[in-house]
């Protein structure tokens, strides 16, 4: 949205849940304008709730938003490793009801992590690697400044120490890495969140003006740090978009990768357009804001209290620019706002459907943690689809740890399997009725094609898809809900300008041979010309001119009360691939009536 954009000051913790949270407290005095000090926990993560199981999905990519396989995730004691579309699935793992924390980890990239509060269904994540790039690579033993493009820079003394606290002579790779809060992409880069322990071990949520990454590798690969005792100075540049909200002098905090937050630890002045400070050990270094702020919960529904997911909410204050966040399954997106203000709330849909807010709203000023339902009015232009099916193997057997992609237009949107079933809720645009599905299993490390389909406004059945990945083509079919036929051998597809039947463009598909038992097939097509792609009704060989869709061969289908609808969603050239689905009702020969539903996904021969 190109609100955010223009906004990128602040930066949404994405907490899913509100919780009422009991600890032991501080006992704290009143100020000395008589207003009463908050209560501080003992211990920061008695913040955190008790020990939960909740179920995780998530995707790690880079710089390019292109998937990294092989990286290691870890939450609490449980890992996984994510797959060639960069997804990883970790069930029941063990949190915290206020705070779950996702790290991920690879060769030759810079340690990332993300920082939640969970939901009760599935929660998702999506974390960008940066790029372990040696900047430069220095001595042991003498006093260095590495100074990169943008002028962020780090001064060395010379002394470095192992993970262990021996001392480290030789050559260190120096990575580093500055994220800058004007990059619409910085959300996905930082680790955590900007959620964090003050001096006085209170929570704030944080307003960064900037973070730099750093870390020390030794020849051997192994981590370093600055030796006890050693202290660097840190530049990082300030974006000139932020410099009239620039304080003088602004705390710093580290992120403590360990626990998955940040920790206040001494400040930064500025000098010109830079901030500068002096810190005495490395991980990611931030100069942030702090703020009092209260967990505002928005839930955006229909009229009829129906939820929308997906949606974008987006929040915005005077002072601290604008949060954001993706509403959940359940509709509902929490985080930290500003206490004592009055705010201007948004509700969007994608890029892709335009910029216009589907909801605006003045709210606030706030003072404790609130609950906010917001009724979403869809405009003629925007329409509510649900999508669904069933995920199989190969084999027939329902997919247990998996998970289906759905594309549209920009967006992908990726849902766990339950048992094999699956769901995915969206707006869509009115001027754009198709998307593209895959399936993967993720246990067996087998997929589906991605497959295109056309929206059935405003349910869309896809019937059963399977993870086959090692069968390039298919057709597949069910009728009355008996077992699905799927054809996979012996398949022909061809298009022909001029048709043997028709005056226009045809298509002739044929397949026999099946993985249950045996069958036939054939579709014949008469397509409009030259818009090939959309929707047909069915073909009628009485008249020339008619376009349309035909099944024959081994299925007994009448042309009389023949309502088989058929979407050509796909005509690659030769050697692609071609998409159909279809579904609808039909009479046999003998007028018994009968359902169909049925995808074919076939390369093109001719």
């Amino acid at each position: 949205m190109t609100i955010i954009k223009k906004f990128p000051n602040l930066i949404l913790i994405a907490l899913f849940s509100l919780l009422t949270l009991t600890s032991c407290q501080k006992d704290e005095a009143s100020t000395s304008n008589g207003e009463q000090q908050e209560n501080i926990p003992e211990i920061f993560t008695a913040y955190f709730g008790n020990d939960i199981s909740r179920d995780f999905i998530g995707n790690v990519i880079d710089t390019n938003k292109n998937p990294i396989a092989g990286v290691t995730i870890t939450i609490g004691n449980d890992t996984a490793t994510t797959d060639t579309n960069g997804v990883f699935i970790i069930n029941n793992a063990n949190i915290k009801e206020r705070f779950g924390y996702v790290k991920a980890e690879k060769a030759g990239y810079i340690h990332g992590s993300r920082a939640v509060v969970p939901t009760n269904g599935t929660n998702k994540v999506t974390i960008m690697l940066l790029a372990a790039t040696v900047v430069s690579t220095i001595n042991s033993g003498t006093a260095e400044t590495v100074t990169m493009g943008d002028g962020s820079s780090v001064s060395f003394d010379g002394n470095f120490i192992n993970e262990n606290g021996s001392e480290y002579t030789g050559a260190i790779d120096v990575i580093m890495h500055r994220l800058d809060p004007a990059d619409e992409d910085m959300p996905m880069q930082m680790p955590g969140m900007l959620y964090a322990e003050n001096e006085d071990g209170a929570e704030r949520m944080l307003q960064t003006l900037g973070m730099l990454a750093v870390e020390l590798r030794g020849t051997n690969g192994e981590d370093l740090n600055l030796a006890e005792g050693s202290t660097s100075e840190i530049r990082i540049p300030l974006d000139p978009s932020l410099m009239t909200i620039a304080p003088a002098t602004i705390p710093l905090w580290y992120f403590d990768e360990v626990n998955g937050f940040w920790k206040e630890e001494g400040q930064a002045t500025l000098q010109g357009n830079m901030y500068i400070g002096t810190v005495s050990h490395f991980s990611f270094w931030n100069c942030d804001i702090p703020a009092e702020a209260i967990t505002l919960c928005v839930t955006t529904a229909d009229q009829d209290n129906n939820a929308y997911a997906n949606l974008l909410v987006s929040i915005t204050s005077t002072t601290f620019g604008t949060t954001y966040g993706y509403t959940n399954e359940n509709g509902e997106v929490c985080g930290f706002v500003p206490s004592g203000e009055t705010l201007e709330l948004n509700v969007f849909t994608y890029d892709f459907c335009g910029e216009n807010a589907l909801a605006t709203q003045t709210i606030g000023p706030f003072t404790s943690d609130a609950n906010l339902p917001v009724t979403v009015g869809l405009t003629s232009d925007i329409i509510e689809e649900t999508v669904f099916g069933t995920f199989n193997t190969c084999n027939g057997n329902a997919v247990t740890d998996g998970y289906v992609q759905l594309r549209y237009g920009t967006q992908t949107f990726t849902d766990a399997v339950n048992n094999g079933a699956f769901e995915v809720n969206l707006l869509r645009c009115e001027s754009d009725n198709t998307f593209a599905i895959k399936g993967s299993d993720y246990v067996n490390l087998q997929s589906t094609d991605s497959i295109s389909y056309t929206f059935t406004t405003p349910l869309t059945n896809i019937g059963t898809i399977s993870a086959c990945n090692t069968i390039t083509e298919f057709i597949q079919y069910t009728i009355d809900d008996g077992d699905t036929v799927f054809s996979i051998d012996d398949i022909s597809a061809n298009f022909y300008l001029d048709g043997q039947n028709s005056n226009g463009p045809t298509l002739d598909i044929f397949g026999s041979g099946n993985a249950i038992g045996t069958t036939c097939f054939y579709m014949y097509g008469a397509l409009n010309d030259p818009e090939y792609l959309g929707t047909y009704d069915s073909y009628s060989f009485n008249n020339p001119n008619d376009t349309g869709f035909f099944i024959g061969e081994c299925l007994d289908i009448a042309e009389t009360n023949n309502a088989i609808i058929y979407n050509l969603t796909t005509l690659g050239a030769v050697g692609d691939y071609i998409d159909i689905n279809f579904s609808g009702t039909y009479e046999d020969s003998n007028g018994v009536p009968h359902t169909i539903t049925g995808l074919v996904h076939v390369i093109r021969d001719n």
